[in-house]
Formats: C-alpha cells, sequence, structure tokens
C-alpha cells in the first residue's frame, strides 16, 4: 500500500486519520505542523500528504508550497483535510498546489475513497 505523511497539530485528530489509513493498509507518519512534516518529507520519501491548513510553526498552505518546491514531491497528492471551507481559502491551497480539499470531521470511509483516488 501506499506510504503517507499525516499533517496536523491535534494529537487526536492525527490519530484518527492515522488508524483510518492504517486499517485500510497504508504505511502511515505523522507530524505536528508543517515545519516538521517538511524535514521528514525531506529525508523520506512518501505517495501521498494530508494536511490540516491551521497549524503552528508553518501552515498547511505553507507546507504544500515548500512541497511542491522539491522535485521528488511534484506530483504527489496533497490533501487538505480541515474545518476551513471558505472558498477564499480553498482557492488559495489550489494555487499553492493542494490535490484536494476534505472537511473535519472527516468521514473514514470517503477518506479512504479519496486517498484511493488521489493515488490512482
Amino acid at each position: 500500500m501506499a506510504q503517507v505523511l499525516v499533517v496536523d497539530d491535534s494529537a487526536s485528530m492525527r490519530n484518527m486519520v492515522m488508524a483510518t489509513l492504517s486499517s485500510a493498509g497504508h504505511n502511515v507518519k505523522d507530524a505536528e505542523n508543517g515545519q516538521v512534516a517538511l524535514d521528514i518529507a525531506k529525508s523520506d520519501s512518501f505517495d501521498a500528504v494530508i494536511t490540516d491548513l491551521n497549524m503552528p510553526v508553518m501552515d498547511g498552505i505553507t507546507l504544500v508550497k515548500e512541497l511542491r518546491s522539491l522535485s521528488k514531491y511534484t506530483y504527489t497528492p496533497i490533501l487538505l483535510l480541515t474545518t476551513e471551507s471558505a472558498g477564499d481559502k480553498k482557492a488559495a491551497g489550489k494555487d499553492a498546489g493542494a490535490t484536494g480539499w476534505l472537511v473535519k470531521p472527516f468521514n473514514p470511509a470517503k477518506l479512504l475513497t479519496t486517498v484511493d483516488r488521489v493515488l490512482g
């Protein structure tokens, strides 16, 4: 299955997303903010990244931009999983290079379906 990086400043949310992905056979690593995630992503390789938008140190939009600047993440699916649903936030995510947008609280089946779809 896929190697997935889950990024969220909420430990409980990270754990829920990780449990959902792990139950479907994915290998999952996690990070508590965008900077930690970027450091992990530089030293490892992931098939997909799922990140929160609002986090301390480095937010999700900045993380998406930073990942897209790395050649190995040019085409990697990056999903934003956030409580934000405003059109301007979604547009900012898309402009940064995000592949998709999921709103919290997430439906586990929908998360897995979306991850499977973006992984092809």
